[in-house]
């Protein structure tokens, strides 16, 4: 047990990662009952942005430069092909049976996913991503932090705090809640509830191009395909939290990467269990997690906080 700090630590920085990339998911749910399934595509072209915006950038610029600029180039394309995916797909089915944009989000998944494949160059294989340079903080004698979990990290809280208190405090923040609680009331209150829907979903783009970011500086690299088991497990963190809640996405995060860095370590040593341990079985723990929760509290860890309006 000597590992479990580095567990931990390794697990909260995953957590953290999937709650930000959960956001898009709770806060698209919560204001239009939609469940945007495109959106771990839309984490992908936030990297393949950010990517972008640091191979324009001048030769020798240090990492520290870079990556605001990165983050803010892959928050411009993630935005706008969200924004662009509200208009074009997802608003003409909004009074639809609910089948239909779901569908419509998974058939979305699948081009933009292709789009990135056939048009942008060597996307067919993994591209390379500037990774954070130096050695690890230590911590304690056996507890060391890696600079990209470090840098997650700091900034998951950073942004969960500015979208609380933009949600709370700002009138967009609040018109927000009230198109979550009846958006027919709302427009009747004056709210411009299609102003208020793209933004939901530009926040959730901009939240998960920050992700991407993080992902790429961990990793080294980004791939086509990284958008889709990592939004599957974003979306299983939004519902663990409980959907619809911005909060509980975050938490959802924290609880399912904690769970999933624990289950790589410690479930091969639980005899007769050897076979069901280590990285190849991370994906099933994590499921398995979702059921048990979602059969002993099917609201989620904190509750929704959206009304069924169907």
């Amino acid at each position: 047990m000597h590992e479990l700090p580095q567990q931990l630590a390794n697990g909260l920085a995953l957590g953290a990662l999937y709650g930000l990339i959960a956001i898009g998911y709770t806060m698209v749910y919560g204001i239009v009952q939609l469940i945007n399934f495109a959106h771990g595509e839309i984490f992908m072209i936030g990297g393949f942005g950010a990517l972008t915006t640091y191979i324009m950038l001048p030769s020798g610029t240090t990492l520290l430069v870079a990556i605001p600029l990165m983050i803010i180039g892959g928050a411009i394309a993630s935005v706008a092909v969200a924004t662009a995916a509200e208009r074009f797909a997802y608003r003409p089915l909004r009074g639809a049976p609910r089948l239909a944009p779901l569908i419509t989000a998974i058939g979305l998944s699948i081009v933009l996913q292709q789009l990135v494949w056939g048009f942008y160059p060597d996307a067919k294989k993994p591209r390379s991503f500037p990774e954070f340079q130096g050695e690890s903080f230590k911590l304690l004698d056996n507890l060391y932090l890696q600079r990209a979990d470090a840098f997650v990290l700091v900034l998951a809280p950073l942004c969960m705090l500015a979208l609380g208190l933009f949600v709370a405090k700002s009138r967009s923040g609040r018109a927000m809640q009230a198109t979550a609680q009846d958006p027919d009331t709302a427009k009747l209150m004056g709210i411009n509830t299609d102003r208020i829907i793209v933004m939901a979903f530009a926040i959730g783009a901009a939240f998960a191009a920050v992700a991407s970011v993080a992902y790429g500086l961990d990793k080294g690299q980004i791939n086509f395909e990284m958008g889709f088991i990592l939004g599957l497990k974003a979306f299983t963190a939004a519902v663990l939290g409980g959907i619809g809640n911005i909060y509980g996405a975050m938490v959802g995060g924290v609880v399912l990467g904690l769970a999933e860095a624990l289950s790589i370590a410690y479930i091969e040593e639980i005899p007769g269990m050897q076979q069901l341990g280590g990285g190849a079985w991370a994906n099933v723990w994590a499921f398995v997690l979702l059921i048990v929760v979602l059969l002993v509290r099917p609201q989620g860890l904190l509750g929704e906080r959206v009304t069924d309006r169907a």
